[in-house]
Formats: C-alpha cells, sequence, structure tokens
C-alpha cells in the first residue's frame, strides 16, 4: 500500500478516488497517511542509525564483561581445587 500513501500525501488524487481504486474504506487511506507524515521525521532522521549504533556499543561492553567473568571463573574454579 506504498503507493497509496505517496498518491495521498502528495495530493495528487482525493481520499475517495484512492480507496475506490484500492477497494479499502477512505478512513484506510487517512489513517495510513496520518502514520506515514508522523513517521517521516523519524526515518530522514539519525535516530535509527544512532540506536543501532548505541545497541552495537552496548553488545560488545557486555561480550567484553563476560568474557572477563569466564576468565574470573576458571581462575577460581583452578585455585579452589575443581579443575586440576
Amino acid at each position: 500500500m506504498e503507493g497509496e500513501n505517496s498518491i495521498a500525501i502528495k495530493g495528487q488524487r482525493t481520499i475517495n478516488e484512492i480507496a475506490s481504486e484500492y477497494k479499502v474504506h477512505p478512513t484506510q487511506i487517512m489513517n495510513w497517511k496520518k502514520r506515514a507524515l508522523e513517521q517521516l521525521p523519524e526515518i530522514f532522521s539519525d535516530k535509527r542509525q544512532n540506536k543501532a549504533q548505541s545497541d552495537e556499543e552496548l553488545k560488545s561492553k557486555l561480550y567484553e564483561q563476560i568474557g572477563k567473568l569466564q576468565v574470573e571463573l576458571e581462575w577460581l574454579k583452578k585455585k579452589s581445587g575443581l579443575i586440576s
């Protein structure tokens, strides 16, 4: 339904014309248009990229911490005599 949003957003045809052509209720077209317009700023912003970068940094830190904990656990096992 991507084409309908584009047509509706540009105002090339009326909501009723679009709804009739694609056999959906005009309210649905209006809802899609509203949602598309609300999301446009986010789509063209750096938020998505920043979030992905932030997620990768968090993963990296967590993997580093897991590695340190595994080394400590092995050291403690050897010190306690659980591993020979």
